[in-house]
């Protein structure tokens, strides 16, 4: 039987535009060090340098903000500045879940002949939170918060499901972290694209596999499942 995984952030609900305004916010405090894109440009570095260390999720931003502002400020950030900064990584946490359009229909429809799983990467209490927040629990078989989604996670993932890896299907909005990864140990993937993607997360070339597809909304993998 088919499992059907889906990403969570950018693919159940929105997350990525909440950490841009996040940069943003962060960069203007430092307009009298370096202008804003310099400083998002900064934050970017120092969170790939972390990733090893912090892994991903809101966390690790926040303490790269700090490491950051400490660089572009030459050591004289105050202890105001990081309270400030701590403040938005707060607000972040707190922020109310937005689901995408569609969501609950396909999880509904899906959940009466599918076995579903969440496989997401990010901080633990955080994105069970906002699984709790979100009232998509009660649709998934089973629930996989990821330090990284590489092809050993993916395949330690199935492992624990006992299926084979043509018995997986992953969806999610990350070539990167969602399908690639999933193809190359064959299984299925499905793209379904977010209009704000992560640098980190960006790839540069078309992904060409029998077993890809890619739909414009969520509710456009109903056609065929």
């Amino acid at each position: 039987m088919l499992v059907i995984a889906f990403d969570a952030d950018d693919t159940l609900w929105v997350n990525e535009p909440y950490f841009r305004e996040s940069e943003e916010e962060f960069a203007a405090l430092f307009e009298d060090f370096l202008p804003m894109h310099q400083t998002q440009l900064e934050l970017f570095k120092t969170e790939m340098d972390n990733l090893a260390l912090y892994g991903y999720g809101v966390k690790g931003f926040m303490l790269s903000m700090v490491e950051t502002a400490v660089r572009i400020t030459g050591g004289t950030l105050s202890a105001e500045g990081t309270a400030r900064i701590l403040d938005i990584g707060k607000r972040l946490l707190a922020r109310e879940n937005e689901l995408l359009e569609g969501v609950e229909e396909v999880l509904s429809t899906l959940s009466s002949k599918y076995r579903l799983v969440v496989a997401t990467k990010g901080d633990l209490l955080d994105q069970e939170r906002k699984l709790r927040q979100s009232g998509l629990e009660k649709y998934f078989h089973h629930i996989e918060i990821m330090s990284d989604k590489r092809t050993a996670d993916y395949l330690k993932l199935i492992k624990h499901l006992d299926i084979a890896p043509d018995q997986f299907m992953m969806v999610g909005n990350s070539l990167k972290s969602d399908i690639i990864p999933v193809l190359e140990i064959g299984g299925h993937g499905v793209h379904v694209p977010f209009h704000t993607t992560w640098a980190h997360e960006v790839v540069s070339h078309p992904v060409v596999h029998p077993q890809f597809r890619e739909v414009g909304q969520l509710a456009d993998i109903l056609e065929f499942l």
